[in-house]
């Protein structure tokens, strides 16, 4: 049997070839991985100290976002990314200033949620968006088209009432994520398809047999799934009897699981499919436990009990 185990070399090889030493690569990578509770006590006293020094300008960033709200009716005043308070306050200050030179820009303001992103517009949420790179011309033209993009959420508004008619009550909602922001002409144009699908091959449900439900619209999903934290993700282009199918099956199920065993919730992780959540809450009705009732029941691929008492079982657990 040959002798696999790797051919150490002489320190002398490496310098006179120029090749990496793996063994010194280790010994470097281990010495810049410390350990958390290293790290911490290497670095707390800087973060301390860096923490106090920004206090007045954490005190200024509340001030300024106190004093714009106030004084135009804004909801919030909220930011896309996770910029530093010093950019924060800046981008405040900018509003602030446009605001003293020019009050009437924004008077169209009144009422909405504001948020410091890297475009200007609206986006699906309805929140207006600040491009941080744009300059004070650019904020004022989109302040004098507020009124024309408030039209376009109310259609937006609208078309989410006559689908979830369409769907037995399930309710339509936008969930921000990572990646670029939907803005709400697009939003608008996503509903406007699915709706006309809908209306192709209307569904045979009861107006509110799946009331209390929610689902999320996704032009680049290929078939319908449920999202771990309870609601339905629906491709745009999708089949309208395919979907009762599928919409029926998750609701009667969850429904009946939740009913059968007396839980408080029931949800998902991430890595378990929705076959594999039905196939296991069919399983869990089929083979109720009296010591599963009142509890917060996640269906995993693991035993856990979470640290705030949630109850981890795998999908596929043994009877």
């Amino acid at each position: 049997i040959p002798d696999l185990k790797p051919i150490r070399w002489d320190k002398s090889y490496y310098s006179f070839t120029g090749f990496r030493d793996p063994e010194q690569e280790l010994q470097q990578a281990r010495r810049v991985e410390p350990t958390l509770s290293f790290w911490l006590r290497k670095n707390e006293p800087e973060a301390t100290k860096k923490y106090s020094a920004s206090l007045p300008r954490r005190d200024e960033l509340s001030r300024l976002k106190e004093e714009l709200c106030h004084r135009f009716h804004l909801s919030d005043i909220r930011w896309q990314r996770s910029w530093g308070v010093a950019h924060r306050c800046s981008q405040l200050q900018s509003l602030s200033r446009l605001s003293q030179q020019n009050p009437e820009a924004l008077i169209n303001l009144q009422g909405h949620d504001v948020m410091f992103a890297d475009q200007s517009g609206m986006n699906a949420s309805g929140h207006v968006m600040l491009g941080t790179m744009d300059v004070h011309h650019q904020w004022t033209k989109l302040f004098e088209q507020l009124p024309s993009y408030r039209a376009l959420q109310q259609q937006t508004d609208w078309l989410k009432e006559r689908i979830s008619l369409l769907v037995g009550g399930t309710q339509v909602v936008h969930k921000e994520r990572l990646g670029p922001v939907q803005l709400i002409a697009d939003h608008y144009s996503t509903l406007s398809t699915f709706h006309k699908s809908l209306l192709t091959g209307p569904l045979r449900l009861h107006p509110r047999s799946l009331q209390g439900l929610t689902m999320q619209l996704e032009n680049d999903r290929s078939k319908p799934s449920l999202h771990e934290m309870g609601h339905f993700l629906i491709p745009t282009n999708c089949d309208p009897p395919k979907l009762q199918v599928f919409l029926q099956s998750h609701e009667s199920m969850l429904k009946l699981c939740l009913h059968t065993l007396s839980l408080r919730s029931l949800s998902k992780e991430p890595s378990v499919s929705s076959s594999q959540m039905i196939a296991c809450c069919q399983r869990l009705a089929e083979q109720p436990s009296p010591l599963l009732q009142g509890l917060h029941l996640c269906v995993s691929h693991f035993f856990s009990v979470m640290q705030d008492g949630d109850l981890c079982i795998p999908w596929d657990w043994k009877s």
